[in-house]
């Protein structure tokens, strides 16, 4: 039975045991991660890291572990593994304390983190998305635990036989109800700016980064529910979905109801990207 990491120890999953005063549990007050493994390699460590203590600020907590730290315990885990291709679970919760709406009465955080094998998705014929109003709370730029409203907008999605929800929320669109937004329109890609209403997605931000560097154009900008209706390309990207094809919106085809020319393109770069990073 392969070991998960709680508080310090390495331990048999069915040995790992968490106080049910945990504010993680009361209160869902913790931040998590979600660390892409390839040939045994952490993809984008420093970049989930540097996001980690981003959201570890915002709710003023500081990080347990250093860098360096962080980076023993998961490929530890990733060693442990008899995968290759890996999805490493990190999560962090303020700890134990009376249900209290406090913050400084918890004595120190509960630390967790676990490897499983990656799911292989084929999402390359695309997929159908609805359109949903963006319901879930204001710091959408944190990575935390407190994830009901984006739950309940899957489900909505699941029930109008869709894979995901793209929030639009003051007339903009934001992101997925667990991923990130690209459109095409007028031969340019667009994805919602980094402005506290998404999460930065990893993913996402590495797609920008080398759709620029490839010659491609994307815009990091504003895009209204019109656009959205009339955009000749969709995409959502996702760390473990990777950057998938939305062929369907509601019960409209986007564009010819195929995955589109820049998405194929931004598929081969990233694709690109991993093999060098794999032989680096």
């Amino acid at each position: 039975m392969q070991n998960i990491f709680l508080n310090g120890e390495y331990l048999p999953i069915n040995q790992a045991r968490i106080s049910v005063f945990d504010r993680g549990f009361t209160f869902g007050d913790g931040v998590y991660e979600v660390f892409l493994v390839y040939h045994r390699k952490i993809f984008r460590l420093q970049e989930h890291l540097e996001r980690l203590n981003n959201s570890l600020s915002a709710i003023y907590m500081d990080n347990p572990y250093s860098d360096s730290q962080w980076q023993e315990l998961l490929i530890k885990l990733v060693m442990d593994s008899p995968a290759d291709n890996q999805s490493l679970y990190l999560q962090i919760t303020r700890g134990v304390s009376e249900r209290d709406h406090a913050i400084d009465i918890a004595e120190k955080p509960t630390v967790f983190a676990m490897s499983k094998p990656l799911p292989e998705h084929d999402f390359s014929s695309g997929i159908k998305a609805i359109v949903a109003d963006d319901i879930r709370w204001q710091l959408c730029y944190i990575k935390a635990t407190t994830l009901l409203a984006s739950v309940i907008l899957r489900h909505q999605a699941s029930l109008a036989g869709a894979k995901e929800a793209i929030l639009v929320k003051d007339d903009s669109v934001t992101e997925g109800a667990a991923s990130n937004v690209f459109i095409v329109i007028d031969g340019v890609v667009k994805t919602p700016p980094k402005d506290g209403r998404i999460l930065p997605g990893i993913t996402r931000d590495l797609v920008v980064e080398l759709l620029n560097e490839s010659g491609v154009v994307c815009q990091e900008s504003n895009i209204t529910r019109d656009e959205l209706y009339v955009a000749e390309e969709i995409w959502v990207t996702s760390s473990t979905w990777e950057i998938v094809p939305v062929v369907m919106l509601d019960d409209t085809r986007v564009g010819d109801g195929r995955p589109g020319q820049y998405w194929e393109r931004a598929r081969d770069i990233y694709r690109q990207f991993k093999e060098a990073q794999r032989q680096s």
